[in-house]
């Protein structure tokens, strides 16, 4: 391997099988975002991304709701990011 070239990584992640039912209160997407997908091929850290997500998004601070969703897309938007 040449010392500019980069080497891509693969993992195996679980096909789209559809949406997952919405829990109370909440919204489903039509599909199973490949993020979400990737995170759940990892035992132990999938779990523990998705518990910090929550806590940001929902759990207690001085931000609403909608003012984290904003600070979270305007962070994503000036990375590139899709997701």
């Amino acid at each position: 391997m040449h010392k500019h070239e980069i080497k891509e990584s693969w993992i195996d992640i679980v096909p789209d099988a559809g949406p997952l039912p919405a829990a109370a209160g909440r919204w489903t997407f039509e599909f199973r975002p490949a993020m979400g997908r990737l995170l759940s091929a990892h035992p132990t850290i999938g779990p523990a991304f998705n518990n910090l997500y929550e806590e940001i998004m929902r759990g207690p601070g001085q931000l609403s709701r909608q003012e984290r969703e904003m600070v979270a897309t305007v962070a994503a938007a000036a990375q590139d990011c899709e997701y």
